[in-house]
């Protein structure tokens, strides 16, 4: 007999997860006392039904809530200010995080302004700049997410793009963590095939960066290793067949999973990506997913033993590490990841800029081989050329 897809967790955070607990949202923002919260997602949910039905929900239970979408899919600073404005206009005592990477982390990062006196910068994830923060000016918020990739419902930071230097900063402290997450697999069945593909590669990089990370901490690389078996087991099933509620709870679980056990580390993917993203703006987990061969290969030396065992615990048929990386091949074939960084729009006259910015990302001091500006160059020239 199956086991039902329910649960309720206290790791990391409070979360409620199954099919259908969508309709526990007035609860769970009681249980954290907002009493007039601002809905926080990006334009293209807003304008779908359930944003509406969300809303009529809160109404109808005695907790009004206002919505804010402005953002783009790759959120900036100016983002998060006309955020803040509404919040604070409107006298919102908290947020409601609801769908992808880029809402989730606009959401949190506004809750995070709310009452912070210093500028979002001086928040960076750097050393210790986030005990800069006021915690008594953070609001809560609870986490509806509706896309199964960044996990960032179960994460303590945001990922804002600097547009003036065209670079991703991540903004952190530990009070930025929902305090409830609403994971309701149903409200990810209407994600385009290409969307679930792009957003299930990214848990699945988030995983396997932590996994293979340098640092001691066995708790997150369990969890990595777990959470890449359930990408394996779903999401094939999930880019072919939308409605596989199933595979859909299972891939949502995984990037929760892949969220958590990144305070591990992560590594040179993420490196290579973000400059992409923060420029060009191309969407990050599909960034993530053509990257990650080609750094995969450039580490080998350090994880060739460490991918052998993964591959056993994956049941691959082929347990080495060749065999794992013509698996990460056909997976990406079979969800279609274009095969080079050239086909999103990378070109040779971008590299040298990109590596720079590579080099200085605060993902790159997590990857197993150390790699500065010229490794992340020679890791772009292979990933432009598709050269493994």
């Amino acid at each position: 007999m199956s086991i039902p897809l329910v649960g309720n967790w206290g790791f990391p955070t409070s979360i409620r997860f199954g099919a259908g607990r969508v309709r526990e949202l007035p609860d769970a923002c009681k249980a954290v006392g907002l009493k007039r919260p601002l809905l926080v997602t990006d334009p293209g949910l807003a304008r779908l039904p359930m944003i509406a039905e969300a809303v009529k929900t809160l109404n109808a239970a005695g907790i009004p809530v206002a919505v804010f979408s402005d953002l783009k899919p790759n959120p900036v600073a100016r983002n998060v200010e006309a955020g803040v404005r509404l919040l604070r206009a409107g006298g919102h005592d908290g947020v409601i995080a609801w769908g992808g990477g880029s809402g989730i982390d606009t959401a949190k990062a506004i809750a995070f302004m709310a009452g912070q006196k210093r500028p979002m910068w001086d928040f960076e994830d750097v050393g210790d700049w986030w005990t800069r923060a006021d915690p008594a000016g953070i609001l809560p918020s609870v986490a509806v997410p509706t896309t199964a990739g960044t996990g960032s419902e179960t994460g303590r930071a945001s990922v804002i793009t600097h547009e003036e230097s065209h670079t991703k900063k991540v903004i952190f402290h530990p009070k930025m963590m929902p305090s409830v997450v609403i994971a309701d697999p149903e409200l990810t069945v209407g994600l385009p095939a290409h969307l679930t593909a792009a957003t299930g590669m990214d848990a699945f990089v988030h995983c396997l960066e932590a996994y293979c990370a340098p640092t001691y901490h066995p708790y997150a690389e369990g969890i990595a290793v777990e959470g890449m078996r359930l990408v394996k087991e779903a999401l094939v099933r999930a880019v072919r067949n939308g409605a596989d509620i199933e595979a859909r709870a299972m891939m949502l679980s995984a990037s929760q999973m892949g969220s958590t056990a990144f305070q591990k580390g992560l590594g040179a993917v993420h490196s290579l990506s973000h400059p992409v993203g923060a420029v060009l703006d191309t969407h990050h987990g599909l960034t993530n997913a053509v990257a990650l061969p080609y750094v995969l290969a450039f580490n080998r030396p350090a994880i060739e033993d460490k991918i052998a065992r993964l591959s056993r615990w994956l049941g691959l048929a082929r347990p080495d590490f060749d065999g794992f990386m013509a698996w990460c091949l056909d997976l990406r074939r079979e969800v279609g990841i274009p095969d080079t960084l050239a086909d999103i729009g990378v070109r040779p006259e971008h590299i040298d800029r990109f590596a720079e910015m590579a080099a200085v990302d605060p993902t790159a001091g997590g990857n197993p081989v150390k790699a500065g500006v010229p490794e992340m160059k020679r890791m772009y020239e292979a990933a432009v050329a598709g050269r493994l």
